[in-house]
């Protein structure tokens, strides 16, 4: 891992639009050429480009001289062939949802993939669908269940985030566990490269063993070298049956034995396992007055798990009897276990909130999304818990996540009184504290966001230099005019 360099502290976090760097000046000449291959339909007028300008944090702010949306693999293969020929950088965006700056522009033209819109097949024998980058992950979700499969991919941005996105930056969520990162649920895609040419590689073998991987490029590739258009997804059996419950557990350390214990017992049923702080959970209540409190006394930490089964009948007594062990060996000391539908999608919203609760804080959030080995995680937290103590002690930690994969999302919020200009002066501080520690445990200072500007700079102080360079390698042969996204990954 290489050392990562002293840095100066960053006197604001949100970056103004008067701190960004001038925009990119593009010809008008460049523009006209773009938009004469492009259909009418697909030249967004001013009035529509705000949500495109804007993203989740409201850090980036954009700026773009035009925002195209190609409603076919075949128009926005003659867009980037203009963009190419007149050396016009692009920003592909998807649903917008991303948290690290990916699909801000700063004076490129952006290309929103939202109008490829197409089911273009689905497979309940052959267990795949193939979907156009558009369509959102949510809707995914229904076209699987309409032929009685599932597609497991779930996050909290679902019913924005679309597949072309979620695709480019790998992402993760709650079933990871048991069905893997994005990557893993791909087994072909479409992708338009930078000069225009279409790569045509939607084949559904789960067997291909002729060379270089090359789908393996663009999933978490962030853009930065071409834009997916479609993609051959995997399907699985769906569910028949559910159990999910919501436990209080003494600590960390109880959290890894009770998984450890659940995925040696369930036979391979256990899909979610989600470790909560308590000040995740009160800070969600404190937002979300409604929801009610999933356990009678408040728990140092919570642990969110759910068993799934093809069968039906048989999981209540496999996970109770997981769950009654759990109680007698002292891993959890309260709980709840869902007896309805509406009840489980109750818990679940506890954990998915999380995020919006930290956006609804009068607090600037530090977000670090990381991953450390399983069996570091309570080691990880207590050093990151001193870390942060030790440099604010009214810092209010909110760590959750996927603990499962050993994914944590370990965000900080200023002192509940502020000050919050001061606050704001001392984040990055406290995102590189605690990836330091990160690094320490043998972790990721990404494990589902990506990069894109947030953690650019420091992507190559903490990969090693053969990294880096097989990474710049990589980029100039597809992109070698650096027209894809520029600025973002690895600048």
């Amino acid at each position: 891992m290489a050392e990562r360099t002293a840095r100066q502290p960053e006197l604001a976090f949100y970056i103004l639009k008067e701190h960004l760097p001038p925009m990119t000046k593009i010809p008008e000449s460049a523009l006209q050429a773009l938009r004469a291959v492009a259909d009418p339909k697909s030249i967004l007028p001013e009035d529509a480009w705000a949500p495109h300008l804007e993203e989740w944090r409201g850090r980036w702010p954009g700026e773009t001289p035009l925002v195209l949306a190609p409603g076919s693999t075949e128009e926005l293969s003659r867009i980037m062939a203009a963009a190419y020929a007149h050396g016009v950088a692009v920003v592909p965006q998807g649903g917008n949802t991303g948290l690290v700056g990916g699909g801000a522009a700063k004076g490129e033209v952006i290309i929103t993939t939202k109008r490829l819109r197409k089911v273009r097949d689905v497979s309940p024998e052959g267990f795949t669908m193939t979907l156009e980058a558009g369509i959102t992950l949510q809707e995914a979700q229904q076209e699987a269940e309409k032929a009685d499969r599932l597609f497991p991919l779930s996050i909290g941005a679902e019913g924005t985030a679309n597949i072309g996105g979620v695709l480019s930056t790998n992402a993760g969520g709650v079933h990871v566990l048991r069905y893997g990162n994005a990557r893993d649920l791909a087994l072909g895609l479409e992708v338009v490269l930078p000069d225009g040419r279409i790569w045509e590689g939607l084949n559904a073998l789960r067997k291909n063993n002729t060379g270089y991987d090359l789908k393996h490029l663009f999933i978490g590739g962030e853009g930065t070298l071409g834009i997916i258009t479609a993609a051959v997804l995997k399907l699985y059996p769906r569910p028949k049956d559910h159990v999910t419950a919501f436990l209080a557990v003494p600590s960390p350390e109880h959290a890894v034995k009770l998984l450890s214990m659940a995925q040696d017992r369930s036979g391979g049923q256990l899909g979610s396992f989600e470790l909560m702080n308590a000040g995740t959970v009160d800070l969600v209540l404190e937002h979300f007055p409604d929801l009610p409190r999933p356990v009678k006394e408040r728990a140092p930490w919570y642990v969110l798990m759910e068993f799934a089964s093809g069968q039906k009948g048989i999981l209540a007594q496999v996970a109770g009897g997981i769950l009654e062990n759990a109680f007698e060996e002292g891993l959890v000391s309260d709980g709840t276990i869902a007896t309805s539908e509406a009840q489980a999608r109750a818990l679940w919203t506890i954990r998915h909130n999380a995020s919006e609760a930290m956006k609804n804080d009068p607090s600037p959030c530090v977000k670090c999304d990381v991953s450390v080995p399983i069996a570091s995680i309570p080691a990880f937290l207590r050093r990151a818990d001193e870390t942060v103590h030790g440099m604010e002690p009214g810092a209010r930690i909110i760590a959750f996540g996927h603990m499962g994969d050993g994914n944590i999302h370990y965000d900080i919020l200023g002192p509940k009184d502020g000050p919050h200009d001061a606050w704001r002066a001392r984040m990055t501080d406290f995102e590189h504290s605690i990836h330091d520690v990160v690094v320490e445990f043998g972790g990721s200072i990404s494990a589902e966001h990506g990069i894109g500007q947030l953690k650019r700079d420091e992507l190559a102080e903490r990969k090693s230099p053969v990294e880096m360079d097989l990474m710049r390698a990589i980029k100039h042969a597809i992109d070698p005019k650096g027209l894809m996204n520029p600025g973002k990954l690895l600048g």
